[in-house]
């Protein structure tokens, strides 16, 4: 690779890296290009980009930015996954792939300015989905009405049980 070749390779991963809400580092030596290419797959699914780079490259891309505080995880062989639209999703399909294959291991990760260790990837891949969340947004939106419905009908509802049973009372006495 010449020098405008590599120039051009920092600059294609500084902008890709410059959109990503979320960025995880992880290695995976040992494993066949089968089981990669069926992670590709998955993130291909899941919206989100998987690049292997060259070390030195990454950390020319990432130096003067926010990102430099993972500089030091670029050691060996290094992949890393991003998304410009969710910052979970990354974490999620790392987490589930290496749940399956022990070879696959995940560095750290970068968001919103931070470092995170591999706990704090896990963490992250814990989160809800946007749709998780827009859901729950949905529900209280609807709860609050429904509530005040139900209240509105109880008052109502209940006189008119106390007046079948009151009504049931009559007719068995007589």
């Amino acid at each position: 690779m010449n020098r405008a070749e590599k120039e051009q390779e920092v600059a294609s991963i500084r902008s890709d890296l410059e959109q990503a809400k979320s960025v995880i580092l992880a290695s995976h030596v040992g494993m066949d290009v089968n089981t990669v290419n069926e992670l590709r797959s998955k993130f291909r699914a899941e919206g989100v980009q998987y690049r292997v780079v060259k070390n030195t490259l990454a950390k020319l891309a990432i130096s003067g930015t926010d990102m430099e505080v993972i500089s030091d995880l670029f050691v060996g062989p290094v992949a890393i996954a991003f998304s410009a639209e969710d910052a979970v999703s990354p974490a999620r399909v790392i987490k589930d792939f290496a749940k399956d294959h022990d070879a696959y291991e995940v560095r750290g990760g970068f968001l919103d300015g931070t470092a995170l260790d591999v706990a704090g990837v896990k963490r992250l891949a814990d989160m809800p989905t946007k749709d998780e969340l827009r859901a729950k947004v949905l529900s209280l939106f609807t709860a609050v009405p429904t509530k005040f419905v139900r209240t509105l009908n109880a008052a109502p509802t209940s006189f008119l049980q106390v007046l079948t049973a009151r009504k049931q009372d009559i007719e068995q006495s007589a």
